[in-house]
């Protein structure tokens, strides 16, 4: 085949035959997703109310299913922002998964009896009040339910945990546009059934499950 330029006439460039679902139309940035997670309040929601001990590795989420998740719930990319505590020292070998994986890292360090992980999560959701994108919280604690409230102006929202462990007042703002999803049943994060107890629609209902 000869070059272009000596006499060939180049075929027009063809457009991808699958192009990315998150593209936004031409000349407009993409709209994104803000994926917030609380991982002290996920793991200690794990250990201490489902196990009732330490999590093993294999037991613990899937991190990257769930950046997945935020990607496929509402068709755009996302942010994923990572709040873990690192006062006496960080988490090296954590922290370099979660960035092999696609998040970004937030390690915090504050006084005696600061909740860092709260706070930072906290001024977050207060800045995302002033950006034009959409927001996932992954935590059950009931301190973000204020700020969570305020970014309910029309943009999508939700909140993911597990359903039986989270703050009731999120449940009074799912009125309001609030979405919710459960860890395991809704995002599939989890590679083995946790031991938990809920409330089951009768259409779920698998007697074989309790035999």
């Amino acid at each position: 085949m000869r070059a272009p330029g000596d006499g060939a006439i180049s075929a027009p460039e063809r457009a991808p035959e699958d192009p990315s679902p998150y593209a936004a139309p031409m000349g407009e940035e993409p709209r994104s997703t803000y994926l917030l997670v609380d991982g002290e309040n996920i793991d200690a929601t794990l250990g201490t109310s489902i196990l009732g001990r330490r999590p093993r590795p294999e037991e613990r989420p899937r991190w990257e299913r769930l950046l997945q998740f935020a990607q496929d719930r509402w068709q755009q990319p996302a942010t994923g922002l990572f709040f873990l505590a690192a006062n006496t020292e960080l988490p090296m070998s954590f922290v370099q998964a979660l960035l092999a994986i696609g998040y970004r890292p937030v390690p915090l360090s504050g006084g005696a009896g600061q909740k860092v992980v709260d706070i930072a999560i906290q001024r977050t959701l207060e800045e995302l009040r002033h950006r034009d994108a959409d927001v996932l919280l992954v935590s059950n604690d009931g301190d973000f339910v204020e700020q969570v409230g305020a970014l309910l102006d029309g943009r999508r929202v939700g909140v993911v945990g597990f359903v039986e462990f989270r703050n009731h007042a999120f449940v009074e703002l799912t009125d309001q546009g609030l979405e919710t999803f459960d860890l395991e049943y809704d995002v599939s994060a989890f590679n083995a059934r946790l031991p938990r107890v809920r409330v089951i629609p009768i259409d779920e209902f698998d007697p074989a499950d309790f035999l």
